[in-house]
């Protein structure tokens, strides 16, 4: 969320950063509506400050009277009308700020001044590669098709227990998936200082509201009719709230935090898009990175956060890419965004593998986690950071594609092979 302050001081300029988001018209005539409503919240403040000022000099009139032994009938009547007017403007005070921070939820963030301009992932900039594309010799298949023949991705039972875009591990492929979620973990926890947790799968509208999953994206989620919980979309949501309306000293920063979990997405309209094999399924595994971070700091601690998700990529041996999201591609709460994209031979192409994320006070100040930076400061919000470190489907995909052999099967990448039994190979 905005800082109302910002909005109401430099209401053009805030404009200016949602076009360059490509911001909906309805979204930059908000800004004009919360520019409005702290106006006349200023407003009433002045007047229900002078009533209060009044209330005040009666009290000392009425006290005086009855010092004096007078009647204060008359003066008390007038004081229960400024009262009652004193009420009338707090509640009035509190249905604009209601109104207010409503709309705040529903504009975006930021960009930050180095995001480069753009409409469509198109105009993303390409970063960085690491790596070579493999040099299969033959004619690469898809993993779907790879994962079917082999027996270990079975679609037509997942769809039979779930319906479309629902996949069944069975056997190795189950193994190499679970061997993948131990490895980035033990990864991120002792060579990276990541703090492991593990969070409850569904949680509450006000935690989602706090990372920025709703109002806005509620038709992409799975949501328990008869409660107030919803299906986690992404384990930085659980994860990112565990300090709301908390201090922080300084020296607890920068927390780092990883975590796995199942990952739920109705995928509401991307029909059309990756229908055939783990790309893009309504389930999905992540290990996921988040960061509470000092401002001063947070574009660093988005760099390192981008690294320690590249280096499981780099240690197994996987060819991609990273890029950064122009404006008109940016996620609703991120400030600035590194993707990174492993490479898919059977499509020609690289698929998103993990998303990195400053959302700087954004987050913050909807979740209200602030910091001191000793005893006697006044808080501050903080940064917040998360990335993808990685998400597992996507790299199981990507290993299937590009570790495939000739006879059809599968080599095992090698950081893996421990984690796999031994098991070297997939046949």
């Amino acid at each position: 969320m905005l800082d109302i302050r910002l909005v109401r001081d430099n209401p053009d300029t805030v404009k200016a950063s949602l076009t360059a988001r490509r911001a909906d018209p309805m979204v930059l005539a908000k800004v004009d509506e919360v520019v409005e409503l702290d106006r006349r919240r200023r407003a009433i403040l002045v007047e229900a400050e002078e009533l209060r000022a009044s209330r005040n000099k009666v009290n000392d009139e009425i006290s005086a009277l009855k010092k004096a032994g007078q009647s204060a009938d008359a003066a008390l009547a007038g004081m229960k009308d400024v009262s009652n007017r004193i009420k009338e403007y707090d509640d009035r005070l509190r249905d604009i700020e209601t109104a207010s921070r409503d709309i705040l939820l529903d504009i975006p963030n930021i960009p930050h001044e180095s995001v480069p301009d753009g409409d469509t992932p198109e105009d993303n900039i390409e970063i960085r590669r690491w790596g070579q594309e493999p040099a299969l010799g033959f004619e690469p298949k898809p993993h779907w098709e790879i994962g079917e023949t082999l027996g270990i991705l079975d679609f037509e039972r997942g769809a039979k227990l779930a319906g479309g875009r629902f996949v069944l591990l069975k056997g190795l492929g189950a193994r190499l998936e679970r061997a993948l979620i131990d490895f980035m973990l033990d990864l991120h926890t002792t060579e990276h200082g990541y703090t492991e947790i593990w969070p409850p799968l569904l949680v509450n509208t006000a935690t989602m509201t706090g990372t920025g999953q709703l109002p806005k994206f509620a038709e992409d989620l799975y949501k328990c009719a008869d409660d107030d919980l919803w299906l986690i979309p992404t384990a930085e949501v659980p994860v990112t709230n565990i300090h709301r309306d908390e201090i922080l000293m300084d020296d607890e920063l920068t927390k780092k935090y990883v975590c796995y979990t199942p990952c739920f997405r109705r995928e509401a309209g991307s029909y059309g898009k990756d229908v055939r094999g783990v790309i893009r399924q309504h389930q999905f595994n992540k290990v996921e990175l988040v960061k509470f971070a000092r401002p001063e700091t947070s574009w660093d601690e988005l760099e390192q956060l981008t690294a320690d998700a590249e280096e499981v990529l780099q240690l197994l041996g996987l060819y991609y890419r990273v890029i950064t999201l122009c404006t008109g591609d940016l996620g609703f709460s991120a400030a600035k965004t590194y993707d990174i994209e492993g490479w898919i031979p059977s499509s020609g192409g690289f698929k998103e593998i993990s998303s990195c994320s400053n959302f700087t006070d954004f987050q913050a100040r909807r979740i209200n986690v602030r910091w001191r930076r000793d005893q006697k400061a006044k808080p501050e919000l903080t940064h917040t950071l998360n990335g993808s470190g990685v998400a597992v489907g996507r790299t199981l995909a990507a290993i299937i594609e590009q570790y495939q052999q000739a006879d059809g099967t599968v080599r095992v990448p090698e950081k893996l092979v421990p984690y796999m039994g031994g098991i070297t190979v997939i046949k």
